[in-house]
């Protein structure tokens, strides 16, 4: 049965494209078949995983606009060893045309049931904006991840996205759950990211992951070379702190 994970946060520069595409190779590497939808009209998880988005015969807006199939859209046998469908700045078009169809909050569980059944694990990237492709994320999803900077803000946009999260669970997915929350470029030494930690363990609880993911130079040059730095440089804090994170996204969610 596969599992379909959103991981989502409005607010930008979080690192949600760097822990989808990372996520992706860790739990690829631990022999589950993956797939990583990129949502973003940035392309940012396409282009981290080795693939042109400007070169792209399909994307997942036409797959968005039933105008191809998941199938036909899917970009297999890359170097990082999962699937991806890709996405690139033609994304910005479907906000207008997804509000004119019918059901429009559930073009993409329609596309992904057709290739779900041949993954152990679906990554959603989604947008930084809690916008229609985000609302089509989280009604095709099981559960939610989502990534959080330890900064002072951090916890006003995480009550907004909460807020959405529930609207979703009571209007289109009763199903919905928080996966977990992570927390990324994290550094312990600053006094700012101990008072959010503190925050956060008092607020959320179990909710929140155990796995941190540090500020780190090698995952920041990965995505430049096409590649996660679980292969970039397999080695540094941040890839070891991905394969953590694999893991326990795998006992959590038996995955």
């Amino acid at each position: 049965m596969s599992q379909i994970i959103a991981l989502t946060n409005q607010k930008g520069g979080v690192g949600k494209t760097t822990s989808a595409v990372n996520l992706a190779a860790s739990l690829a590497g631990l022999d589950r078949r993956v797939l990583l939808v990129d949502l973003d009209p940035q392309g940012h998880a396409s282009m981290g995983s080795g693939i042109d988005k400007y070169e792209l015969d399909k994307s997942v807006l036409d797959v968005l606009l039933g105008e191809a199939t998941a199938a036909e859209a899917i970009v297999k046998d890359l170097v990082v060893k999962y699937d991806v469908l890709p996405g690139n700045g033609d994304l910005t078009a479907a906000e207008v045309e997804l509000l004119d169809r019918d059901k429009s909050e559930s073009c993409l569980t329609t596309a992904l049931a057709s290739v779900s059944s041949e993954y152990d694990v679906v990554l959603i990237d989604c947008p930084p904006s809690l916008n229609m492709l985000t609302v089509n994320a989280l009604t095709a999803s099981d559960s939610v991840l989502i990534p959080l900077q330890c900064e002072f803000y951090a916890l006003e946009g995480l009550s907004a996205l909460l807020d959405t999260v529930e609207q979703i669970k009571q209007n289109v997915n009763p199903d919905l759950a928080i996966a977990g929350i992570l927390r990324t470029m994290y550094d312990k030494r600053t006094s700012l990211t101990r008072e959010v930690d503190k925050q956060l363990r008092d607020y959320f609880g179990d909710m929140l992951l155990k796995t941190t993911i540090p500020r780190n130079v090698k995952v920041a040059e990965a995505p430049s070379h096409g590649l996660p730095v679980t292969q970039y440089a397999r080695f540094s804090r941040g890839s070891q702190a991905y394969r953590v994170l694999a893991k326990e996204m795998i006992r959590r969610l038996s995955l």
